[in-house]
């Protein structure tokens, strides 16, 4: 495994794409493009690394490029210019033969719609990736139940995708995904039409999967609230541009353009900063406070912590139990109401 690297990615649609990347790597916009030449300029020099074992969110509103984003890694759509790398190799200058193998074998995708086989039983849709690969069909079925009970199906392995709620649909989608034992796993909105409470199920059970998994995942949403609880990394991206990466707190704490600040303007900061943002170190060797919390905890859930056990003041440790310095409940209400003093550790 290996990071993906996104470099220099220029995508124009129209019948001669060729001929106007100069000009666009000259300065001419998406809406002169369109209006001088009928083409659409879908993606504009991106520059992005995908780390492995992380789950990198690329979201913006309909017509940003997110969608067009995800399909150039695994070579569904071939840039105007530029190079999709990893593990040493170009995805963009890849053989048929070889792109093929590198989709079957490397990378898996979870659609928003399911994209399920209805003439298919769950066990039957979720062996399909691993039937195309020729896998023998009892260690196909093996690999597709196991990932049927991890998802929390066991017992409709013979149901149809009719007799399924949306949400049973997914889980199916995301069994078929894990079954092929791909490294890298793209899900372009899988979970955009799903109920709002099984939404964040989803959510859950993608969280969960991934602390044991460590796959590299490329989570593609327009939803602000569930970038920030599943991105390690976030992308923005807004007509075809980035406009910031970074982490969630790095985000909400300090948006580099206008557009990212109308976008986190809403937030509940009390969800997303975490109490390692805002633990001040301790100084003169004084008693450290009794109360301890996780450096991963949301402010949110530290002040309720602090105030039903009636503490002043906690200090933050991190998993390996590495004190990283104090809070109080002044500086936490501080931080969700005015986080632009805030700095993440």
């Amino acid at each position: 495994m290996s990071d993906i690297e996104i470099r220099n990615v220029y995508k124009i649609f129209g019948p001669e794409a060729d001929r106007h990347i100069a000009a666009v790597k000259a300065g001419l916009t998406k809406a002169e493009l369109n209006d001088r030449h009928n083409h659409v300029l879908g993606l504009h020099d991106i520059n992005l690394t995908i780390p492995q074992g992380k789950i990198t969110v690329v979201m913006g509103l309909s017509g940003s490029g997110k969608s067009t984003l995800i399909r150039h890694i695994n070579g569904l759509i071939r840039p105007t210019s530029g190079e999709v790398l990893y593990d040493g190799r170009d995805v963009v200058t890849m053989s048929p033969p070889e792109l093929r193998a590198f989709r079957r074998e490397k990378t898996a995708m979870v659609f928003q719609k399911f994209a399920l086989l209805p003439h298919r039983t769950v066990l039957q849709n979720t062996v399909y990736g691993l039937d195309i690969r020729g896998l023998p069909r009892a260690e196909a079925e093996r690999r597709a139940r196991h990932w049927i009970e991890r998802v929390g199906l066991s017992g409709y392995e013979d149901y149809y995708p009719r007799q399924l709620s949306g949400g049973m649909q997914q889980r199916v989608g995301l069994a078929r995904a894990l079954s092929n034992d791909a490294e890298i796993l793209l899900m372009d909105e899988a979970f955009s039409a799903l109920d709002p409470l099984i939404r964040v199920d989803m959510q859950s059970i993608l969280l969960e999967l991934q602390k044991e998994l460590e796959k590299t995942i490329i989570f593609i949403t327009h939803d602000l609230d569930e970038a920030l609880r599943l991105g390690d990394k976030i992308a923005v991206l807004r007509d075809g541009a980035i406009q910031q990466v970074g982490s969630g707190q790095e985000i909400v704490l300090r948006p580099a353009t206008p557009y990212i600040a109308d976008f986190v303007r809403e937030v509940n900061r009390g969800r997303i900063l975490q109490a390692r943002t805002i633990a001040q170190p301790t100084e003169g060797g004084g008693a450290l406070p009794a109360m301890v919390v996780p450096a991963h905890m949301p402010l949110d859930q530290v002040a309720r912590r602090m105030t039903r056990q009636g503490a002043a003041f906690a200090q933050v440790q991190d998993r390996a139990g590495t004190h990283l310095g104090v809070i109080d409940l002044p500086a936490i209400l501080e931080a969700m109401v005015n986080p632009a003093d805030a700095e993440p550790a």
